[in-house]
């Protein structure tokens, strides 16, 4: 029985194919919709007659007894006697002209039907689907645009080709037998080197137990002789306690000398026993056992060793260590996960991924487990603002390569925000040009750029061309990374509101206006002050491969301290409940800059571009990559 799917296709079937055990969608007709096997059904009944030939097959007409069969009637699908077919069969009429053959129980029909049109013949062949079909279904079914060609060329090409390898195989059949002969001896070989490995393992293992029980047998004499010494030393003080009753050791000596009359003997023993009753009074005020009853340094730590046992496999030099590359993995809306063997040679024949969020509040590290056929793996389902440890290795059979080096990755503090450049909303076509997909925008510092500054006699701002992205946030915490090219003059990103959006593209500053700002001639920074406030959106400038801190208060004044290197990859963190917006390095997801921003509005993503400079959008992290680094 296939599975059925969904239930928005109820009707379609999968069913598991005998061959390649892959899903065959068998469509709305079900079984209905495949072709019978006229062939096999064939060689199946010849071997089927061989099994029974002592077992007759009688007559479908005759009355009781029936008698045994001599022929059976292909178009009547029935087995007949001599008597019953001449009955059946009379001369002169239609019957007569039917197709007979020896006794059977298989009845093949005469002409091979369309299973798609019952009505239609198969007379062609399609070189596609590699499968017959009918007039119909090249007119107007699914074969209309596929390559066809007659039956009898089909036939004849495929039963040259049949034979053909037919022929080979017989040509090759003391080929075959010496093949043969090379597979008994390597079963055997097989066999031999199994026990061989079975016995090394065994050995490996003895000197393990071997080495455990010396572990064992020192432990215990430790603790053994540990508690001998303190047994003594707490019996030794039990002793000195016991002297200290009444009738008995001390106290009885005490009362002896007190029973003496003569003053110069008691003198002489009394200074003596004086301070051996003060030694005894002391010890009562300040009673400490002589031994601890505990055996806390006594405890074996074998966490270590359980975590390396818990791995122990096969190990072979062969399998070079995989080693994760940094620069082709990616933390976006997944995790992209590449590496490579440094030989450049695939010498394992699958991978095991392993990744664990780094927590400090756990105390033990659980590992999460992936089988890999290829060289990358994109993982779902990470948790945002955290930071993963990656690691990898290589497996041929049972053996495996050692761990690679882990890697830590970090996931962007928001979830990923999807969008595209917007291509009505102030773009202007003259300056700006993005790629078809709008996934990135290129400023082309052209004629009109040229012709306008004629006009330019003392410094002034110049124009920067604005674009947006074409889907706004109303609400939430959000994240999105981009890339700009290194060649970029200027190049300004972050946000801006929705109710801003024409004030943002009517206030740009126009050098072939006459109405430009020139500047004052001196370095106090008044006019980026006053610039940067006068704005109705928040932007950071990049720019000669640099990016460069907004001048605030809290910034140092230091202008050279305000100036870091570009990142390869940035990205804007958008968090609309708090009115802030950070800008991160989003190749480590490092903030560089936060800053608060007045969320009243819808919030679009922005994007400012001067001169020669280029914005990337960064793409989503899909299944595709996986093939894609698989194929480089």
């Amino acid at each position: 029985t296939g599975r059925k799917r969904n239930s928005l296709t109820p009707r379609s079937t999968l069913f598991p194919c005998p061959g390649c055990q892959r899903d065959i969608d068998l469509g709305e007709r079900g079984m209905n919709g495949l072709f019978r096997n006229f062939t096999l059904e064939t060689i199946v009944e010849r071997y089927r007659q061989a099994a029974r030939a002592a077992v007759a097959i009688m007559c479908d007409f005759c009355k009781p007894p029936p008698q045994e069969s001599t022929k059976s009637c292909l178009d009547c699908s029935a087995s007949y006697c001599n008597e019953c077919f001449k009955i059946h069969h009379p001369w002169g009429t239609v019957k007569a002209q039917h197709e007979y053959v020896g006794p059977t129980t298989n009845f093949r029909p005469k002409i091979l039907m369309c299973p798609e049109h019952e009505m239609e013949r198969v007379n062609m062949y399609c070189e596609i689907c590699r499968r017959p079909v009918c007039h119909l279904c090249k007119l107007g079914g699914c074969h209309a645009n596929h390559r066809v060609t007659t039956m009898s060329t089909a036939y004849k090409t495929l039963k040259e080709k049949l034979s053909k390898d037919i022929d080979y195989l017989i040509s090759k059949e003391s080929q075959v037998k010496a093949h043969i002969t090379q597979l008994d001896l390597l079963l055997k070989e097989t066999e031999c080197n199994s026990e061989r490995a079975k016995e090394e393992a065994s050995q490996s293992f003895e000197k393990l137990f071997h080495v455990l029980e010396e572990k064992k047998t020192a432990a215990l004499m430790a603790i053994e002789a540990s508690k001998n010494l303190r047994l003594e030393k707490l019996q030794t003080q039990t002793e000195e306690y016991q002297g200290l009753l009444e009738n008995n050791g001390l106290v009885g000596y005490a009362q002896e000398v007190l029973k003496e009359t003569d003053p110069s003997c008691f003198v002489q023993t009394a200074k003596q026993l004086h301070v051996r009753i003060q030694k005894a009074t002391e010890s009562l005020k300040s009673f400490r056992p002589a031994a601890e009853t505990t055996f806390e340094d006594f405890v074996v730590d074998i966490a270590k060793q359980e975590k390396i046992l818990d791995v122990l496999s096969f190990h072979s030099n062969g399998i070079e260590i995989p080693e994760i590359n940094e620069e082709l993995s990616r933390m976006y809306n997944k995790a992209l996960i590449s590496w490579e063997c440094p030989g450049k040679t695939d010498s394992a024949d699958i991978y095991v991924l392993e990744y664990h969020k780094l927590d400090r509040e756990e105390d033990s590290v659980t590992w999460k487990e992936i089988e890999v056929c290829g060289k990358s793996k994109v993982i779902p389902g990470l948790d945002d603002d955290s930071s993963y440890a990656f690691r990898v290795r290589g497996y041929k059979g049972s053996v495996c390569s050692p761990w690679s080096r882990e890697v830590v990755l970090r996931t962007p503090p928001a979830p990923v925000f999807n969008f595209l450049f917007d291509d009505k909303c102030g773009y202007n076509s003259e300056h700006l040009l993005l790629n078809p997909r709008r996934t990135s925008v290129e400023s082309r510092a052209g004629f009109p750029l040229l012709l306008g500054s004629e006009r330019m006699q003392v410094g002034c701002y110049v124009t920067l061309d604005y674009i947006i992205g074409d889907t706004g946030i109303a609400k939430g915490k959000h994240f999105w990374a981009f890339c700009v090219e290194a060649y970029s003059y200027l190049v300004k990103a972050g946000v801006v509101s929705g109710n801003k959006i024409q004030k943002l593209f009517h206030n740009t500053h126009d050098m072939t206006s006459p109405r430009y700002d020139q500047d004052s001639g001196h370095d106090s920074g008044s006019e980026d002050a006053f610039f940067d406030s006068s704005q109705p959106f928040t932007l950071v400038t990049l720019g000669m491969k640099k990016f460069f801190i907004p001048t605030t208060p809290a910034a140092p004044k230091d202008p050279a301290s305000r100036i870091l290197p570009l990142p390869s990859c940035l990205g804007i963190c958008l968090d609309c409940d708090k009115g802030r917006v950070g800008f991160y390095d989003a190749g480590r997801m490092k903030c560089l800059y936060e800053c608060e921003v007045d969320c009243a509005g819808i919030m679009y993503p922005a994007f400012a571009l001067m001169g020669g400079a280029a914005v990337h959008l960064e793409e989503a992290v899909t299944e595709k990559y996986e093939e894609y680094n698989d194929d480089i």
